[in-house]
């Protein structure tokens, strides 16, 4: 892997240019070299991305806290028989009444609703895992798309070395007149070619770094990484055990929602019941002298609001839980068999890629020096030479598809891709 071993990676040498440019501006160098991926999944544990999820939370939290409070009571004070024609045109026959009035919720509509609330919790908590275990997949995507961006650099700037040392050596025949001027030109041709790779390689590169960044949620770009993630511990990204399906954070979380809508739905049948005001009070009667007490009950009567079109909706809501239920149970069985068929499929093609590139290496090898020494003609070693570049390409993607065939089993198996458990 150039980019970590026998030279500098682009990562470091943008990150020591940097930090010289900003020793020679007298400023202190902002940004940075993503750290390991480890390290960078636990500080952006307040990333944009997570810390939504983590106020979903709170917010069922909240919506739970509330459903537990009681109907609040309210006092009154009504004076009556003043202000009027004789008798009551003074206050001699004022009666004055304050009077408590108290709801009470029949019909197990406060128990309903408090198990609602426990279940809206609980449901916010499965899909604030599930987006957790979401969000580390795709930083880890994210942070192995900058590390194949670096990598393809690295193949770019072989391929133009090796194309600058192929246009030396034909410009040397054509000078020695073993060669037609026609055949430095191609050659020349073909190394303008690999170089506007290397400048496509150079852009994606800081494509990745900015998608990178815009995800850990920081605020200076990072500059490289500071170390792999293609192939670092494979041991740890190996299944561990069968893998169950219905143990998927997805899975988990849309069977939470369904129970959350059945709660609903079981608060909203309570609230059919009318609830009773029980009402008390003093009245102070002015013209006898006197005080007496109040007393009544107050019954709503269910004319006009049935809560038909809540319970209709709830309904509504809770088949449309069982259907993303039953959905993200036959994804979730379809992603555990796919990604292990991907497993098995991407070791496989990765040792098949390095053997076709040890071919096409000493195709190469021996294509150059049959054309030094005028065995060959210029073709044949263009030939080569392409050959050569597709198999290191060919090589990365078998990488980059084995990483992530196990990126994805990782998600299933609600674990990061450096095989930490997220909890």
């Amino acid at each position: 892997m150039n980019g970590y071993k026998g030279r500098l990676s682009h990562s470091a040498t943008a990150g020591i240019a940097a930090a010289l440019w900003s020793v020679a501006c007298g400023m202190p160098a902002m940004a940075e070299n993503a750290p390991p991926f480890a390290a960078l999944l636990r500080q952006t544990e307040n990333a944009p991305r997570p810390a939504e999820s983590a106020a979903e939370v709170r917010r069922a939290q909240g919506l739970e806290r509330q459903a537990r409070a009681m109907p609040n009571p309210t006092i009154g004070v009504m004076t009556e028989n003043v202000a009027g024609g004789a008798p009551f045109s003074g206050f001699d026959r004022a009666e004055t009444t304050m009077q408590w009035s108290q709801p009470i919720e029949l019909g197990g509509k406060r128990s309903a609703r408090i198990a609602a609330g426990e279940a809206g919790v609980t449901a916010a908590r499965a899909r604030d895992r599930d987006a957790r275990v979401g969000y580390a997949f795709d930083l880890a995507r994210a942070y192995a798309t900058v590390e194949i961006a670096d990598q393809r650099i690295d193949l770019a700037e072989d391929e133009v070395e090796e194309g600058e040392n192929d246009l030396r050596a034909a410009k040397a025949l054509v000078d020695a007149g073993k060669e037609a001027r026609l055949r430095a030109l191609q050659a020349e041709a073909s190394l303008n070619t690999v170089r506007a790779e290397l400048d496509v390689a150079k852009a994606a590169r800081i494509t990745a770094l900015a998608r990178l960044s815009a995800l850990a949620g920081v605020e200076e770009p990072y500059t490289g990484l500071t170390a792999p993630i293609l192939d670092g511990a494979p041991e740890a990204a190996q299944p561990v055990g069968p893998v169950d399906p219905l143990a998927a954070s997805s899975y988990l979380a849309a069977q939470a929602d369904r129970d959350a809508a059945e709660h609903r739905l079981t608060a909203e049948r309570r609230r059919t019941t009318p609830d009773v005001t029980v009402n008390i009070g003093v009245r102070r009667l002015q013209y006898e002298n006197a005080t007496a007490l109040v007393g009544g009950v107050t019954i709503p009567l269910r004319l006009f609001d049935r809560n038909r079109g809540n319970i209709q909706a709830s309904t509504a809501e809770v088949e449309a839980a069982d259907a993303r239920l039953a959905r993200a149970k036959y994804e979730a069985e379809a992603n555990a068999r796919i990604a292990l068929a991907q497993i098995d499929a991407g070791e496989a093609r990765v040792l098949a890629a390095q053997h076709s590139l040890e071919t096409a290496q000493e195709t190469y090898r021996l294509a150059r020096i049959a054309y030094e020494a005028g065995k060959s003609p210029l073709l044949e070693l263009l030939t080569a030479r392409h050959g050569l570049g597709l198999a290191r390409g060919v090589l990365l993607d078998a990488r980059a598809a084995r990483f992530e065939a196990r990126a994805d089993l990782a998600r299933l198996q609600g674990r990061a891709v450096t095989g930490d458990i997220i909890p």
